[in-house]
């Protein structure tokens, strides 16, 4: 069954889910075929590209380049960017062509600040094959590179024309991916609560890669998602409950010079905030947050990680105000399962107490 999800912004776009899709058909039916560039990594452009390429073409697109990044964050960086736009540039692809995204969460980050850029904007398309793309990045249209300074510095918002999360390809993931996926379904579970949280009881099913327990926690975050990008678009106030995790998990990611998987940076963070959370307000759910991620898969500490170095790239974090206190952050919390809090002012002793308790 395909379903279909509406993202209710400024310019509304739809997001399909379902297994094994009909891309070209699905696409054609909000785009006019014309002239488009694939973007894609190592890894993945092996499995999907070829076959990916051939459906649009046999739909009436003209496929001018496959750009192929090498898969990994380091992409994710201003020197990729520039040889990606200039590939599109000499393929001839013009201001009316349209960018597929064909990858994880890097090369729709990636794939979205070219599309955005390239030619002051063409057309995005996402065609996300990660659990954690699906769930999260795929939808919401915040797109960029890291800096050696951080994660995500240079960006913009970039909304696709649609999205397209075919389940099947989640078949060739190695069970690490699945679980780093999982994350963000847990943390979106907890923001909001009901029905949604409810269904985390599928996440070991999931985990064994059951495509019904998959689709209902994807959908289930595509919707909770969207609506909080449809009430909040640009991250003014609302949406940054989805940071939830997020401001701890980055500086990990940061500190271990991104060697630690998203997912399990931000697994990592949310224990750390949930004791933050359960100081703050008295509610304690450290424990459900341990027992959520182990049926994820996930780790919930993130050992030989120097918690200055951690609180180092925290001070750097791009969520930070010029109004911020330099021994205080700024954090998401939770009062308890789906009532999170933002804008929380927490010190630096709190915030280190916190966060020695998952490097050990």
């Amino acid at each position: 069954m395909v379903e279909r999800i509406e993202v209710e912004v400024a310019e509304p776009y739809p997001v399909f889910v379902g297994a094994r899709m009909d891309v070209a058909g699905a696409v054609s039916g909000v785009l006019e075929p014309a002239a488009c560039a694939i973007l894609t990594d190592s890894e993945v452009g092996p499995l999907y590209a070829g076959s990916v390429r051939q459906a649009l073409e046999a739909s009436g697109w003209r496929v001018a380049c496959v750009v192929e990044v090498p898969a990994g964050e380091s992409s994710k960086s201003l020197e990729v960017y520039a040889e990606a736009v200039r590939q599109l540039a000499r393929s001839g692809l013009t201001r009316d062509g349209t960018l597929f995204a064909l990858g994880g969460g890097v090369v729709g980050d990636l794939g979205g600040f070219v599309a955005g850029t390239y030619m002051r904007s063409i057309n995005f398309v996402g065609l996300p094959t990660s659990l954690l793309a699906m769930v999260d990045s795929s939808i919401g249209g915040k797109v960029g590179v890291d800096l050696p300074e951080g994660k995500n510095l240079v960006g913009g918002f970039v909304q696709p024309r649609l999205v397209l999360a075919d389940l099947g390809w989640l078949g060739t993931l190695p069970d690490r991916q699945i679980s780093c996926g999982l994350a963000e379904v847990v943390k979106m579970g907890l923001l909001s609560g009901g029905k949604f949280f409810e269904s985390l009881d599928l996440l070991q099913t999931a985990r064994k890669g059951d495509t019904n327990a998959l689709q209902t926690l994807v959908s289930h975050s595509l919707r909770f998602k969207a609506g909080v990008v449809a009430e909040d678009e640009l991250e003014r106030g609302r949406r940054a409950i989805l940071n939830y995790g997020h401001t701890i998990g980055h500086g990990l990611e940061a500190a271990a010079d991104y060697s630690l998987l998203h997912g399990e940076a931000v697994a990592a963070g949310m224990v750390a905030e949930a004791t933050l959370s359960s100081r703050r307000f008295g509610r304690d759910l450290v424990d459900l947050h341990r027992a959520l991620l182990s049926d994820a898969g996930l780790p919930t500490q993130a050992p030989k990680i120097p918690a200055e170095a951690v609180l180092s790239a925290m001070g750097r974090d791009k969520k930070r105000r010029s109004k911020d206190s330099r021994d205080e952050h700024r954090f998401v919390l939770l009062e308890d399962v789906g009532e999170p809090v933002w804008g929380v002012q927490v010190s630096e002793l709190e915030t280190r107490g916190a966060i020695e308790a998952i490097v050990g």
